[in-house]
């Protein structure tokens, strides 16, 4: 957008926007349905806080039964565990096996907003076995605990799903639902190929199996042969994410039970987030203070910018975005927005000084503005650059395998060492790259918009650094 299109109501429209926002991130949005609370937008409250800011729960798995489980069984269960940690979003975990006497601790932290936790319902999904089967028909057994087991011939299984995704589409009646996407690898398009071809236009269908419980059993109209699978079955948005997790999480090599649980103390606690909190609003106020007086109405900007790119990291971590879940609020993520607000308030400097530059100079203000803007946007992106490619690095080496980072780095450069999910790194580039993202965003793009709107409203260039002429 040119100067020259930029009106004198630009600066409120922008700065009614991003006060919206701000809001809007710290509050969230719900609403009532019985005694059922939906979150439309999620704020603070919804944020889970790391161990070491609140706590959490210390969980020890062991093989059901008398089952021995070998070292490398174990070592692979803990690490399907771990992506499962990450994969919903809890960033901040302590995971670690004991070959010794085949046990696997887990520490993660609470969920947000609860009072009363279940420590036990919180593992379960942890501790499913996940092992999905598609099959010829629906037979199943049942033993004397009611148990049913599914009997009919298997199509393929979870090895043969090279990935896995949720989405919508229209049912047969026009409405959309939410659907389970498979993407089959070379020899599960050839099986399923092969059953669809045998079972169209038949009354037997292909029931698709988790562990011991069918989800659906879709009938076979034609022949399959792309390689693409749907599962259907009444899902949610979140089942329908969870489900896909855990299928691109792998099915853990033996039936795990909890042995014990416990709750754990925060190292570091609440009382010292608010503290941490307090000090970093007297920060954020003499830093205003400092702009304002120093840039005048570019450090006033710069203070409305920094606003809003504090809200798009913390609308980030609550997953107000609706297209990304929530992360994990820790220590090392706590860092990566200090550091990302520390470029956003370079990157106003940069800009501010070069205004003052341009009108020394003896230009006017509507083109010291322009040029000022332009000059600085090679110097703020060189400086920013290097912090999004440390953020992508991180967040592919130390992500979800299934994320979108991970994908491209582990298949070219990180393949040689195996998935890692540390969540904690991952959350200090997560918070990292998001924050460098909306400093572009709010401290280039919209500062711009403003200034030069306001340049129209209050046009003395004593107010943006100049001389009085």
């Amino acid at each position: 957008m040119t100067v020259k299109k930029t009106g004198k109501s630009t600066f409120f429209i922008v700065v009614a926007l991003i006060a919206l926002f701000a809001v809007s991130t710290v509050t969230g949005l719900d609403y009532m349905f019985g005694d059922n609370t939906t979150a439309v937008i999620k704020g603070v409250d919804d944020i889970r806080l790391g161990i070491d800011i609140k706590g959490g729960v210390d969980v020890t798995f062991a093989p059901a039964g008398d089952y021995d489980a070998t070292d490398e069984q174990l070592d692979a269960a803990t690490e399907i565990i771990k992506t499962r940690l990450a994969s919903l979003g809890i960033n901040d975990n302590e995971l670690y096996s004991d070959g010794k006497s085949d046990r696997i601790i887990v520490r993660f932290p609470w969920q947000a907003g609860e009072s009363n936790f279940d420590p036990e319902a919180a593992v379960k999904e942890l501790g499913e076995m996940a092992e999905l089967t598609f099959r010829k028909g629906t037979d199943s057994t049942t033993d004397e605990e009611g148990n049913a087991t599914p009997t009919g011939e298997i199509v393929i299984n979870g090895s043969d799903i090279e990935e896995a995704g949720y989405t919508q589409q229209p049912d047969s009646y026009g409405n959309y639902e939410w659907v389970v996407t498979l993407k089959l690898n070379s020899e599960g398009t050839s099986k399923f190929a092969s059953a669809t071809s045998e079972l169209a236009g038949s009354s037997t269908p292909i029931s698709i199996w988790m562990d011991n419980t069918m989800i659906s059993a879709p009938t076979v109209n034609d022949t399959i042969s792309n390689g693409n699978a749907v599962i259907t079955g009444n899902f949610t948005s979140e089942s329908a994410k969870k489900l896909a997790d855990q299928i691109n999480s792998g099915a853990l090599p033996f039936k795990i039970e909890t042995k014990s649980f416990k709750t754990i103390s925060p190292t570091m606690g609440e009382g010292s987030l608010d503290a941490i909190l307090l000090a970093a609003g007297i920060a954020f106020a003499l830093i205003a203070v400092y702009m304002i007086v120093l840039y005048r109405i570019p450090g006033l900007v710069a203070v409305i910018a920094l606003v809003g790119q504090v809200s798009g990291s913390i609308a980030a971590v609550t997953g107000w975005f609706g297209f990304q879940p929530g992360a994990t609020l820790t220590i090392p993520g706590i860092a990566g927005i200090i550091l990302a607000v520390g470029m956003g308030v370079d990157a106003n400097i940069i800009t501010g000084e070069r205004i003052k530059e341009e009108l020394r100079s003896g230009k006017s203000l509507d083109s010291a503005i322009s040029m000022a803007y332009k000059r600085a946007f090679s110097a703020i992106l060189d400086g920013n650059i290097t912090n999004v490619i440390i953020a992508v690095i991180l967040m592919g080496a130390f992500g979800v395998p299934s994320s979108f980072f991970s994908k491209i780095l582990n298949r070219t450069i990180f393949f040689m060492f195996g998935a890692t999910a540390e969540g904690v790194v991952y959350s200090f580039g997560f918070t990292l790259l998001v924050g460098v993202i909306c400093n572009f965003i709010f401290g280039v793009f919209f500062s711009r918009l403003m200034v030069t709107s306001l340049s129209k409203i209050a046009g003395n260039r004593v107010l943006y650094g100049g001389d009085q002429k």
